[in-house]
């Protein structure tokens, strides 16, 4: 993505839980088209990180900058535009497994076409795509979840343990997902524990602690070079 602006672009970004700086100043780059994996222990500031990208979680200092937009100014302007998949599915249970593809497709702009493809891709297929969210398996729905991201087709993918709940036939599906987007032309930011699986996806790491960005390279990664300021 040469002469370009960064996806990702941070400078000094504060942001705040009550009074508490879960993000403390964090300095990072992503360019279009990469990768990038988040390690740290847990409460490090990975899951405040993506969903300060998602523009969920207010900046409130510094610079925050994704797809071109102002995360201080307007944190709501960049939503349609990313798809955040974390611990929380924020499904409707009421609705079924095709009504929550279709809801969020149309949500964010997309082709309600779309959510057909998706739904089959995940194995959603039967009478599970005619079944109430509630009614399903917590594995399921990180399979609906997921075929809701994989119809939404956002530019900047944030995965938030996104193996987790999955068995081995669809955590593969969902490694295949990510290196299809990013073959169109997608953004991925992940934080994951399972370095065994991750080092097969990520082009780059960087480590996450206390709130920040620091700029040691894990040994998994042996290629890696941080592109933070």
């Amino acid at each position: 993505m040469a002469d370009m602006d960064p996806v990702i672009r941070f400078r000094a970004a504060v942001a705040l839980v009550g009074r508490f700086p879960v993000l403390a100043g964090v300095d990072l780059d992503v360019a279009q088209g990469e990768i990038v994996l988040l390690q740290g222990a847990n409460g490090a500031g990975k899951t405040s990180l993506l969903r300060a990208c998602a523009g969920l979680l207010r900046v409130v200092s510094g610079d925050a900058r994704v797809l071109g937009e102002d995360l201080v100014a307007n944190p709501r302007a960049v939503r349609r535009r990313v798809g955040l998949f974390g611990h929380a599915t924020s499904l409707y249970d009421d609705l079924t497994a095709a009504e929550n593809v279709r809801f969020a497709v149309r949500a964010a702009g997309g082709p309600i076409a779309a959510a057909g493809p998706a739904l089959e891709r995940l194995g959603l297929v039967g009478r599970l795509p005619t079944t109430a969210v509630g009614a399903l398996s917590a594995g399921q729905r990180r399979r609906v979840a997921l075929a809701v991201l994989a119809a939404r087709d956002p530019e900047l993918w944030l995965l938030d343990e996104p193996h987790a709940g999955l068995d081995a036939e669809h955590r593969d599906l969902l490694d295949g997902l990510i290196r299809d987007a990013v073959g169109h032309g997608a953004t991925v930011v992940l934080a994951s524990h399972e370095l065994d699986r991750a080092q097969g996806l990520a082009g780059r790491i960087v480590t996450v602690a206390g709130g920040m960005i620091t700029a040691a390279v894990d040994p998994f990664f042996p290629k890696a070079s941080m592109h933070v300021a």
